[in-house]
């Protein structure tokens, strides 16, 4: 969102109102498919309510509360001025060292180092992909094929959901290959005048282009959340990691076509909260 903004020039604030229903929307959309894939596979029994005492509840927030507060401190940091996006990564990264050594008793430095160790190597992972798809997405910069491609969908004489069904196909094919950030900085700026000639709000447009980079982070080729999970857990393979984060591509769809047909659940609430829009 903050990158769409910044290429796009538009508000920040109402970015993030226009993902809030719509995030909440996913949400119930992933949890109504665990709940039918749990029922499918015969395990219902997993859904029967469990009573627990307080007792129970309150151990449990115990155990939640250092990861709000680590999710607080970053926010803190990163909105109330006190440290650049990048200078944030570090905070949060301090707040869980200190919570692992105070909470977790990891006073050993040989405990620590396991930690340490651990985490570079998925770092080390996840960044070698970015630099690969970051040079993929310079050479396809260079050579103007992703900015050819959205200007010849910009150029279709069609209707206008003719023409969002192109831009979506697209966005789509294009985050397979391609991190989020090249896609928006490449093909944002072309595509917005032609969604707002077309009678589209922006912001609306910035949840739908949203949702689509969100699908292509857990799609191949690239898939860079797939990998992220397999390192997580290497033990699973990862053809069983895509197969099961394919019903959830699919409800990312469902939730793009629920957007079009009903536009008022990204666009309602930065209206309610900000005003409308002065042009």
């Amino acid at each position: 969102m903050i990158v769409y903004g910044i290429a796009t020039e538009t508000s920040i604030g109402r970015l993030f109102l226009a993902g809030a229903l719509p995030g909440l929307l996913l949400v119930s959309l992933f949890m109504a498919w665990a709940i039918f894939d749990t029922w499918r596979r015969g395990a219902g029994d997993v859904l029967t309510p469990t009573v627990y005492s307080w007792g129970q509840k309150f151990s449990s927030l115990f155990r939640v509360i250092p990861f709000l507060l680590i999710i607080l401190g970053v926010l803190f940091a990163l909105y109330g001025g006190v440290a650049t996006p990048s200078e944030t990564a570090a905070v949060g990264a301090l707040l869980v060292l200190v919570f692992a050594v105070v909470i977790y008793r990891l006073w050993r430095f040989r405990d620590l180092w396991t930690v340490l160790r651990d985490s570079t190597k998925e770092s080390v992972m996840i960044l070698l992909i970015i630099a690969a798809s970051g040079l993929f997405s310079h050479m396809l910069s260079s050579l103007f094929i992703t900015q050819t491609v959205a200007s010849w969908i910009a150029d279709l004489d069609v209707n206008r959901w003719v023409l969002m069904g192109a831009i979506n196909l697209f966005l789509l094919v294009a985050g397979f290959f391609l991190p989020p950030v090249a896609v928006i900085l490449m093909s944002a700026p072309v595509l917005l005048p032609i969604v707002l000639a077309v009678g589209f709000d922006p912001y609306w447009f910035a949840v739908i282009l949203t949702i689509n980079m969100e699908i292509g982070l857990i799609t191949p080729p690239v898939g860079l959340n797939l990998y992220v999970i397999n390192g997580i857990a290497p033990d699973i393979r990862l053809q069983t990691i895509l197969r099961g984060s394919l019903p959830f591509v699919g409800c990312m769809v469902l939730a793009i076509v629920i957007l079009c047909a009903f536009p008022e659940i990204a666009t309602w609430l930065p209206v309610a909260v900000m005003g409308p829009v002065v042009q």
